[in-house]
Order: C-alpha cells, then sequence, then structure tokens
C-alpha cells in the first residue's frame, strides 16, 4: 500500500502546475470557460431561446439573459426529470441532486450533467487531495480508508432512467472503480437512507478499518464521532484510528466546531482543510495550511459573476465580472455551469481577501440574514461574535439559530438566539455581553440599531438542553447528508418552531 500511496501522490501532485496556471491566467480561463460553455449550448432549448449562436461576450449574455433562481429554471428541469433532453444541456442528464427546497417546495433537484460529475465535482474531489498531498508530502493518508457520511439516493419516481439523492450519494454512486479501495465502509451502508440506522452501522464497521481521513459537514461527524467513542470506551479518535491524519469539512462554518474536534482529534499534526462545494457545483478549497482563505477554482467548468449586495433587490441588477471585483465587499453568486444552470443565483455569499489570486470567503446566505431593522447581519458577522464569546468564556457551541424580535408598543426590537451548547460558558451573562459587543464591532449597521437601545435592545438568548437541534432536525426529516441547521432567518418561522420544543 505504501507503493500505491507514492504513486497516487505522485500524479495528483502533476495537477499542481494547471492550478498554478488559472492562478495566473484567472481572466482568461474564465473567458475561455464562458466561450466554450455558450457554444456548447446553442442547440438546446434554452440556447436557441436566447439565440446562444449570436452572444459573443459576457456584456452581450448579460443584457440578453436575465438572471435566474430555482423556480425560474423549475419548469425546464421538471421536464428533464420526466427523461426530455437538450433543454439546458446538450449531454444526456440522468441525475439530479436533491436539496433544500424553496418556499414553494420541499425540495429542489438540480441536474448533475456527466461534465459537472467529472469536470467539476470529481476534479474538486481530486483536487482536494492533490493540494493536501502538495502541502503534506509525507502523507500517508492513502496507506488507510476514508469515511464520507454520505446521504441516500434512489430511483426518480418520475423516470425509470433518472436518479436523485444527495450530491454526497450521486458521488459515491458513480465513484471509479479504484476510489472504493480507499473508503469505508459499503456503499449500501453508506447511503442507507435511516440516518439513525447508518450511524450506528457506520460506526460498527469503521471502529475495525484503518482510517487516515474523514469528510463531511462537521455537525453529522460530531455526531458519528461521539457514536464511535460510545461504543469503543476510548477518551478520543486517535484511540481508534492511530493514522487518522486528514478532515476535508464543508456546508457549515468550522468556527463553533473547531474546539470540539481539537478535543475528539487532540492532535497537533491533524490537518483540517475547508472545501466550497454545494449540489450546483464544486467553487473553492482551501490551498494554503496556514490560512483559511478559500481559492475560487476557475477551470472547473464555471463561469462566475458577482452581484453587489447593495444591488440585490434591484429590478436589473448589474453584476460584475471577475476582474471588477473589490477586496471586502459582500457579493451573490452567480454562476452558470456544465449543467445547464444559466445565470443561476445560488444563493451564498462571499467576500474577497486577495485578488492575486482570487480567494474568497463566505460570508453567508442571501436569505440567510436578519435585516429586520436595518442592522444587516450576515451569517459570517454571527460566527464572529459566537466565536470571540467561546473563547472569552471557554464554550463550545453544537448548533445555533437566530431571528428578530419583532417591535412591541413601547419597547425595542431584538434579535433572539437559541443555542445549544458542547461546552457551557463558565459565565453565560459575559457571554451575551461578549457576543452583543463582538457584533458591535464588526457590523456598524448593528451598532447603530443599538446605540441606546433606540432600534435594538440587547439580544435575547436561550441556552438549548443537549440534543434540541437534533430533534428538531428529525422532525421536519433533515437528519443527515447535506441538511444544515439554518443560522439566521429575517422572519421567526425557526425560531418559534424550536422555541415550542423548549417548553
Amino acid at each position: 500500500m505504501a507503493f500505491i500511496n507514492s504513486i497516487f501522490t505522485w500524479i495528483m501532485k502533476k495537477r499542481i502546475h494547471q492550478i498554478e496556471l488559472f492562478m495566473k491566467y484567472p481572466h482568461e480561463v474564465q473567458d475561455e470557460w464562458f466561450q466554450s460553455l455558450i457554444a456548447t449550448a446553442e442547440a438546446t432549448e434554452w440556447g436557441k431561446k436566447y439565440d446562444y449562436s449570436s452572444i459573443l461576450t459576457p456584456e452581450t449574455y448579460k443584457e440578453r439573459v436575465p438572471i435566474q433562481d430555482y423556480n425560474s429554471l423549475k419548469p425546464y428541469i421538471d421536464r428533464m426529470i420526466k427523461g426530455e433532453q437538450n433543454i439546458l444541456w446538450p449531454s444526456d442528464v440522468k441525475w439530479f441532486a436533491k436539496s433544500s427546497g424553496t418556499t414553494a417546495d420541499r425540495s429542489k433537484f438540480i441536474p448533475v450533467s456527466e461534465e459537472a460529475l467529472e469536470d467539476c465535482h470529481f476534479q474538486g474531489g481530486k483536487d482536494m487531495l492533490t493540494v493536501y498531498c502538495h502541502n503534506r508530502p509525507d502523507t500517508k493518508i492513502l496507506t488507510g480508508k476514508g469515511v464520507v457520511l454520505g446521504g441516500s439516493s434512489q430511483i426518480n419516481s418520475f423516470n425509470s432512467d433518472s436518479y436523485y439523492g444527495d450530491l454526497s450519494s450521486i458521488l459515491i454512486r458513480n465513484l471509479p472503480f479504484w476510489a472504493e479501495f480507499h473508503r469505508t465502509p459499503d456503499v449500501e451502508t453508506t447511503l442507507n437512507p435511516n440516518f439513525e440506522e447508518k450511524i450506528e452501522n457506520v460506526a460498527q464497521i469503521t471502529i475495525h478499518e484503518n482510517v487516515t481521513n474523514l469528510s463531511g459537514v462537521p455537525t453529522w461527524n460530531v455526531v458519528l464521532a461521539k457514536r464511535i467513542l460510545e461504543i469503543t470506551g476510548k477518551d478520543n479518535l486517535l484511540e481508534v484510528w492511530p493514522n487518522l491524519e486528514f478532515y476535508s469539512h464543508g456546508g457549515v462554518s468550522f468556527k463553533p466546531y473547531r474546539e470540539q474536534f481539537k478535543k475528539l482529534i487532540p492532535s497537533d499534526t491533524m490537518y483540517y482543510l475547508e472545501n466550497y462545494n454545494a449540489s450546483e457545483g464544486y467553487f473553492a478549497l482551501q490551498d494554503q495550511s496556514d490560512s483559511e482563505d478559500l481559492l475560487l477554482m476557475l477551470d472547473y467548468g464555471i463561469y462566475y459573476e458577482f452581484l453587489p449586495m447593495e444591488n440585490l433587490f434591484e429590478e436589473h441588477p448589474k453584476t460584475l465580472a471577475l476582474h471588477e471585483v473589490e477586496l471586502g465587499k459582500n457579493y451573490a453568486l452567480i454562476i452558470s455551469t456544465n449543467a445547464g444552470l444559466w445565470r443561476y443565483m445560488l444563493g451564498d455569499t462571499v467576500k474577497f481577501v486577495s485578488l492575486h489570486p482570487y480567494r474568497i470567503q463566505i460570508t453567508g446566505r442571501t436569505k440567510q440574514y436578519i435585516n429586520t431593522f436595518g442592522e444587516e447581519v450576515i451569517v459570517d458577522n454571527a460566527d464572529d461574535a459566537l466565536n470571540e464569546a467561546c473563547k472569552e468564556t471557554g464554550a463550545s457551541i453544537r448548533d445555533y439559530t437566530a431571528g428578530p424580535v419583532y417591535f412591541r408598543e413601547g419597547e425595542a426590537g431584538a434579535h433572539e438566539w437559541i443555542i445549544e451548547f458542547e461546552e457551557q460558558p463558565d459565565d453565560f451573562d459575559k457571554f451575551c455581553k461578549v457576543l452583543d459587543t463582538t457584533l458591535r464591532a464588526v457590523n456598524s449597521d448593528y451598532d447603530a440599531k443599538r446605540f441606546n437601545d433606540l432600534a435594538l435592545r440587547f439580544p435575547i438568548i436561550h441556552r438549548a438542553p443537549d440534543g434540541t437541534f437534533y430533534r428538531w432536525m428529525k422532525s421536519r426529516g433533515k437528519l443527515g447528508g447535506q441538511n444544515k441547521v439554518p443560522r439566521l432567518a429575517n422572519e421567526r418561522t425557526y425560531i418559534d418552531d424550536i422555541l415550542k420544543l423548549l417548553r
């Protein structure tokens, strides 16, 4: 296995040169992908509708094709699910990634073409390993196996030739044969749709394996890790898997989970790498061991546009190309992809922290924020405030959500938080004060609204009992996979729903 490990790491390192090329020539690479996407789709129904054959520049593309969301593309996707082809993309599309729903639908079904699988999702996974092996040349990662806590996949009831499932399950179903030698447990166990049964089975099987790496959403990996420690009676995961060296995570901010993982894996050499992927594509990854910033991956078959958040609600908002972005500003991400998503508003917000090369930080969601009183609090602000409050009080957080408390007669509004702690703060009052003070420091709009309690009074913060968010997610049928606790909301649906569990 050591010889195989050396061969694979050598092959993957060759990709580093290509990554360095798009870092050096980012605009040229993006322009090439724009031209390729337009040319490839010009004979599709969508391409004919917008006369892609006459589109020569991104400017014409922006003028002619409106910004899309899932609801505007849904009629086309529904036809693809039923078996129609050459609608949004010319190659056959048989897989659909099931993602969290919109206000109109419980679930979204995102098309995943062969090109998107190979050139985007799989390439992103390979690049993650490439970057890791490049940064740690003495790695022994491939001498053992990886645990991926995937979702579930099943035949789509609309058509016997089309399938849907969580993105992770689609990737596992389509992995090349050689990858199966380096993962555990078996596919059937990994894709068990009963999450609680799956956790038990994965734990029972993997404790007997030489696991060198983990990947997945931190929330659910913590659940798995705790069950493994319960079964084995061990104090930490290194006592179960002594060769564990790498964890690739994504889906939610790692800040609230960092301290938990330090206790679960007490090693100064454990390597953590964040990847930014979604059902719609693989977008960025953490390429530097000493920085949490994410390198925007520019050669995965995705053309990027960036919508300044201050223009979000305009009737015809103007987007920016890569060469037009500025440091430190929040942008909504607009993508055109090799799965037929055209000028699609992803729903994520990012800011650039470097322009040479282009590195980003994920700051939140276009629909996950609190702006009831003009305070414009985003998930990034909330994570920073919680992180500082935990640091000051010795706490660590398992999960949280927050929403507004509306004005009442004679009383200012507020933010209401529900927080489930992994480690309780040694001084809860201090925790609350640090959270509020840090929010004021990182967000001038929040600070202005908090001045003299005129618009916003001190936040209301509830400590949730252990297992509250798990029970809530279970009640919504949202356990496991890529399901995530919504962090912020501009209305009270989530807050009120969880508060019912606390009564």
